[in-house]
């Protein structure tokens, strides 16, 4: 089980696209970031600019409190901190320079 997060722009051409463990659902919710990742319609999310605040701060926290999330990785490889946090950032670029595209997910 995986999440794919796009990035469209209005014409439905996809700028960009990312796939990550279902594993990381407890490390995203530990740093507050499981309803923009996961779920972003949910809190009415549809623009790649209004993830990038919550991304930001919980990219921080993820950063700054290894330890604390790094027992939130899978004992069998499939979700790790040091797999996450690059992920994250990558996403988070993406959002910065494409913050009007529409955020679609695919769980």
């Amino acid at each position: 089980m995986s999440l794919d997060v796009y990035l469209e722009d209005e014409a439905g051409n996809i700028l960009y696209t990312a796939n990550i463990t279902h594993n990381l659902g407890g490390m995203a919710q530990e740093a507050g970031i499981y309803g923009c990742l996961w779920r972003p319609e949910e809190g009415g999310i549809t623009m790649a600019r209004e993830i990038i605040k919550p991304l930001e701060e919980g990219l921080a926290k993820l950063m700054s409190e290894k330890a604390r999330f790094e027992v939130f990785d899978d004992p069998g490889g499939w979700g790790r901190w040091k797999d996450f946090v690059p992920w994250c950032a990558d996403y988070l670029q993406a959002c910065r320079d494409f913050p009007t595209a529409l955020v679609k997910v695919c769980r």
